[in-house]
């Protein structure tokens, strides 16, 4: 048992001396002091070899930990995480056991060391928080694009232009460039495709070279026309809606963590030097918590699908309503006229039924369907605004206009 007291320093004192007078009953004592006897003779023992000095608490601490992590393997951990600050106990104890290390601690573990040593920032630490995002079944499935904004050099603008493959996390392109236009990205993705192969589906945001900023409906861009061309199904985020792209932003943050963050740098060639070095890390050496704590590279393989250098002639079926696009996306058929994105300028579309629903037609650019028409009779001079999307159904349609 234990004193019921906060002032148990001064109980022990007053039981020793009354438990040391001639004659003392020790084990009354014991039971009105509330103690067991066997407390009571450790302190009596202590008191005859210590005196007062013996009746003080002394730590309980083993002489000996057995299981206690070796200094050299918490050295390994603590030189490990200098190396990579925002890794955390899971991808260094992952990468650990990757580098062939033997006996390496739990995560639970490294945790305790870091904490030991003061390498977690507890504020940072308590806004991790676990994620499982859909991701698609095989690599190449989709692709995710886009710029991380932009931030100055001392010889002019960097905008970083990344690309993820959705299945794997495996990172196909890391550039700084001097301009987030379409000649920039169109160079780019031709060496990505011509390594990797192409992927069903490429996904990006609404801002330029992508898409229209003033106008999600107006997603047809002179650099998606190329892509569709390709064969290559393009697929925009909802607008406001920076989780579509998910992947891409997280792997932007690890970006700005790792190597953006607190850094500045003289111009472009050295941003591109600092880049290649990390994108080896990432895809070969960090662990990714999203995959298992797997390196992205042994999750890739190149598509199978071959880059065009030349362009195909666009092909439609006969049964098809094709119709060309004029000035201004101005299309024409017969008493009708609407307008589509302006990139249309000299191509032709068609124009298919919709199953199930009278009236109604797709409209498609090779293989993409991007509007939805209502070719019933309405008696309205006004073109109604598109509904523009590229793999989702269109929430709403637009109406021919019948020409004065």
């Amino acid at each position: 048992m234990t004193w019921k007291t906060t002032n148990t320093m001064t109980l022990r004192q007053e039981f020793i001396y009354l438990a040391t007078q001639e004659g003392a009953n020790r084990r009354e004592l014991c039971r009105r002091f509330d103690i067991s006897p066997k407390t009571a003779y450790k302190w009596l023992q202590r008191f005859e070899q210590e005196g007062l000095r013996g009746l003080e608490d002394r730590s309980r601490r083993p002489l000996t930990i057995p299981c206690r992590t070796l200094a050299s393997v918490e050295e390994f951990v603590l030189a490990l995480r200098q190396t990579h600050p925002t890794w955390g106990s899971r991808k260094l104890q992952r990468r650990l056991a990757d580098m062939g290390h033997v006996d390496v601690p739990a995560a639970s573990t490294i945790t305790r060391i870091l904490r030991h040593h003061d390498f977690i920032d507890e504020a940072q630490s308590q806004q991790s928080r676990a994620w499982k995002r859909f991701e698609h079944a095989q690599p190449n499935r989709l692709w995710q694009i886009d710029f991380k904004g932009n931030f100055p050099t001392l010889a002019g603008m960097c905008y970083p232009l990344t690309m993820l493959d959705d299945h794997s996390r495996f990172n196909l392109i890391l550039e700084a460039c001097a301009q987030p236009n379409l000649a920039t990205v169109q160079q780019h993705l031709i060496r990505a495709f011509r390594r990797y192969g192409l992927p069903v589906q490429i996904n990006a945001d609404n801002g330029p070279p992508w898409g229209s900023p003033r106008a999600h409906e107006h997603g047809i861009t002179p650099l998606t026309i190329w892509l569709i061309r390709q064969g290559i199904w393009v697929s925009h985020s909802r607008p406001a809606h920076p989780q579509t792209n998910g992947k891409e932003e997280r792997f932007h943050r690890t970006l700005k963590a790792d190597v953006l963050q607190g850094r500045h740098f003289t111009d472009l060639a050295e941003v591109q030097s600092t880049f290649d070095s990390w994108r080896t890390v990432y895809n070969t050496e960090r662990p990714h918590q999203g995959i298992e704590m797997a390196t992205p590279v042994t999750r890739y393989q190149p598509s199978i699908l071959k880059y065009s250098e030349v362009l195909a002639p666009i092909e439609y079926a006969e049964n098809d309503l094709i119709l060309k696009v004029g000035w201004h996306g101005a299309v024409k058929h017969g008493k009708y006229q609407f307008k589509v994105p302006n990139a249309l300028k000299g191509y032709a579309i068609v124009l298919r039924p919709v199953s199930d629903e009278d009236g109604f037609y797709h409209a498609y650019f090779c293989h993409q369907r991007f509007m939805k028409i209502d070719l019933r009779e309405k008696p309205t001079h006004n073109v109604l605004p598109m509904s523009w999307y590229m793999c989702y159904p269109c929430p709403r349609s637009i109406h021919f206009a019948k020409k004065k």
